[in-house]
């Protein structure tokens, strides 16, 4: 029984001591714009089955259209925009059954500090190949929405197409560069470490998987599941050769001991299947969530890692750095800190403090409850944009306004070994 315990200890230090360099970085802010928190594209009304006792932040519901908030990636277009995707609408499937899953294409002037969206490509499934029901079920374009899938992460492949990773599969997701799904959604399978925590299951399952929405409730789903809601693929990045996809869980598995590692596993672009490879995000804290993941070249990735607070109770909203090339024997990697989107030096006075409001100035901080998007500009500029949550979150101006939808240029003080694209 010694030996057990003492091989326990030894396994839990290996997921609990982080591997980490946190010696922060001075960052400078180079840009900042904004799409008020108020924007709204064509289509139907939205926003019905949102709960009308939770804080709408001053904003009544149903909404007149579909709102463009909740970004959780970003691509550069090829003409100089940026294509931004959104998530499943409101945070639930429930809820969430009128808004349409879509990326926008958006022209941001850094010197205006504006940003505005030029055209935006709805997801759509006419050729049924989505195997389970979905809310357009019986329409001729199949327009998928927030309860059929909860998008958080799309990366462009060589061909032109587009993968999704989202959380109520977790799923893969593949579609055309018009958004039309192209094959069935792909399960992601279980790694034979993580196999003892499985809950005899064959895939990573969440509560809001389509297998058990049959279920009774909430907690009969979760039971059956072997992860918590909302923590299927938050991230996923593809490397600069352009052949593997990296998707990475928000959440460890509900069983697994380790609660603060996270997977990563590789999936071949190619043949369309994972690979047996995989390694592990050590979080700081089991508390954390995952934002974004993001190519640097090959084997170097960024990783936006945070904590649950927002304005004033935001403390750890953090960027870090991990190269697959020095993962552990366990396939732990080590990481750097890259930004601390706490501390950040407006010294160009591109912000101005605001009574009322979190972290504008000179000591400019990004005190938002979800950020989800970063990518590299160039060797030593990252652009980062926030997940408002609309109209749920209020981190910039606590309980006098939904937040807006920002977008950062942060300049580094040192050089990413960026791969030439």
């Amino acid at each position: 029984m010694r030996v057990i315990f003492v091989l326990c200890l030894v396994a839990a230090l290996t997921y609990s001591t982080i591997r980490a360099q946190d010696a922060a970085p001075a960052v400078t802010l180079k840009g900042y714009a904004v799409l008020p928190a108020d924007s709204f594209s064509d289509g139907l009304p939205s926003g019905a089955k949102i709960d009308p006792k939770s804080d709408l932040n001053g904003r009544t519901i149903p909404f007149k259209s579909q709102p463009v908030q909740g970004f959780s990636a970003i691509l550069p277009a090829a003409n100089g925009n940026w294509l931004v995707m959104s998530d499943n609408g409101y945070g639930a499937k429930a809820n969430s059954a009128d808004f349409l899953l879509s990326f926008d294409e958006m022209k941001i002037d850094w010197e205006k500090k504006t940003v505005q969206v030029v055209d935006f490509t709805t997801l759509s499934d006419p050729d049924t190949k989505v195997p389970f029901p979905i809310v357009n079920n019986d329409t001729k374009d199949r327009l998928l929405t927030g309860a059929d899938f909860d998008p958080e992460s799309f990366r462009k492949a060589p061909d032109g197409t587009f993968w999704f990773g989202e959380e109520f599969g977790p799923f893969l997701v593949h579609t055309d560069a018009a958004g039309k799904v192209l094959e069935a959604p792909i399960p992601t399978p279980i790694p034979d470490v993580l196999k003892p925590y499985a809950n005899g299951l064959t895939y990573f399952q969440s509560p809001d998987h389509p297998d058990f929405v049959e279920l009774v409730d909430q907690k009969a789903r979760q039971t059956a599941s072997n992860q918590r809601r909302s923590k299927g693929f938050e991230g996923m990045a593809i490397n600069a050769t352009g052949d593997i996809l990296y998707p990475l869980l928000e959440g460890a598995m509900t069983l697994d001991p380790f609660q603060d590692r996270l997977l990563i596993q590789e999936f071949d672009l190619k043949t369309k299947a994972y690979t047996r490879k995989h390694y592990f995000y050590a979080m700081s804290n089991p508390g954390n969530a995952i934002g974004d993941m993001t190519a640097i070249n090959d084997t170097e990735f960024l990783i936006i890692e945070r904590d649950g607070g927002q304005g004033k109770d935001a403390k750890f909203k953090r960027i870090y750095k991990v190269d697959f090339s020095q993962a552990a024997p366990d396939g732990v990697l080590s990481k750097t800190l890259v930004v601390d989107l706490m501390a950040i030096n407006d010294t160009k006075g591109l912000t101005k403090a605001e009574d009322g409001a979190v972290g504008l100035g000179a000591d400019f901080a990004f005190p938002f409850l979800t950020i989800e998007a970063v990518y590299p500009v160039d060797a030593q500029t990252l652009i980062v944009a926030n997940d408002n949550n609309y109209p749920f979150s209020s981190g910039r101006r606590p309980g006098k306004a939904p937040d807006d939808n920002e977008f950062i240029l942060l300049t580094l003080p040192t050089v990413l070994n960026l791969a030439t694209k």
